[in-house]
């Protein structure tokens, strides 16, 4: 097996937004929780040759990996990773730090994945807790990775642990400074710090860097709202809503902004075509989507019908 392909399925799991995380430890106690450290990406620590092919133990995890990556449910992947983890761990091979630390960081995925979409951020944290350990172990064992990086951000972004994003963020961007997925997801926590011209500056980044990256570009909008620049930020909407008929966050964010300029009519029409009913929870709007303060109240005003302040 080459490298490339030991490395085939460490995939990006959040990007919502959309993973973080020495080369040559062979095991690590997974069951030690580990104090937050900063992440340091280096990508000269990389493996620079294939790994052996003939190796059995090798091969046997890759067939795992692979079983992993097609599961149906994400609770079966979490198992599939905790297997590979346990086979490899205590093995004395050269590619056991690449293999385990892939392990670790889309087992991290997976329970983030549960906690986010069970929403058991708050009535069960356990989850989200122990993927930050897994993206830890990651980082520890490659670090060369960039998506355990990337990840562990938006996991402590969904603990509002804001600073350590940004640290993580900011790993991934000196490491790829061409990441528009870490320019997003910086951009997020800059919003969350009220730093919203910053954020701005960075969902324009990503939106440059990848111009269908559409949850970008409708964040650069909202954040435009947020700045003062409320035609621009229509516009906008408008021009993603072209593209993206069935964008909620735009279709709620055009509503309510048509409604604080007086278009009440086309608000109203707007409004009618939002399916999600999460856009009509003003706790949601304000704590888990954030949207930005002035167009989270200017929601408010749509919702009671008054005039927006």
């Amino acid at each position: 097996m080459g490298r490339s392909d030991a490395r085939k399925g460490a995939r990006r799991g959040l990007l919502l937004g959309a993973s973080i995380f020495f080369t040559g430890l062979c095991a690590v106690e997974r069951r030690t929780a580990l104090a937050w450290f900063p992440a340091k990406i280096d990508a000269a620590r990389a493996p620079q040759h294939p790994f052996d092919a003939a190796d059995q133990r090798l091969r046997n995890a890759a067939m795992t990996f692979e079983q992993a990556l097609r599961s149906s449910t994400v609770e079966e992947e979490e198992r599939l990773w905790t297997k590979v983890i346990d086979s490899c761990e205590g093995v004395d091979a050269e590619w056991v730090p690449d293999i385990l630390s892939r392990a670790y960081g889309n087992r991290g995925n997976s329970r983030s994945r549960q906690a986010f979409f069970s929403n058991i951020l708050e009535s069960s944290p356990g989850k989200i807790q122990e993927a930050l350990e897994d993206y830890d172990r990651s980082i520890l064992l490659a670090p060369y990775a960039v998506d355990p990086v990337l990840n562990r951000g938006v996991a402590l972004e969904s603990l509002r642990m804001f600073e350590k994003a940004t640290a993580d963020y900011v790993a991934v961007l000196q490491s790829q400074p061409d990441d528009p997925a870490a320019w997003n997801n910086l951009g997020n926590v800059q919003g969350a710090l009220g730093r919203w011209s910053e954020a701005l500056k960075c969902y324009g980044k990503a939106t440059k860097l990848s111009p269908q990256y559409a949850f970008a570009a409708g964040n650069y909008a909202l954040a435009l709202y947020q700045t003062g620049r409320e035609n621009e930020a229509i516009r906008q909407f408008r021009s993603l809503l072209r593209k993206y008929p069935e964008f909620p966050d735009i279709r709620a964010a055009l509503a309510v902004s048509l409604y604080a300029q007086g278009s009440r009519a086309e608000a109203e029409t707007n409004w009618s075509r939002l399916e999600d009913g999460r856009y009509k929870d003003r706790s949601w709007i304000r704590n888990t989507r954030r949207w930005p303060p002035k167009l989270a109240d200017a929601l408010d005003a749509f919702l009671e019908i008054r005039v927006p302040v």
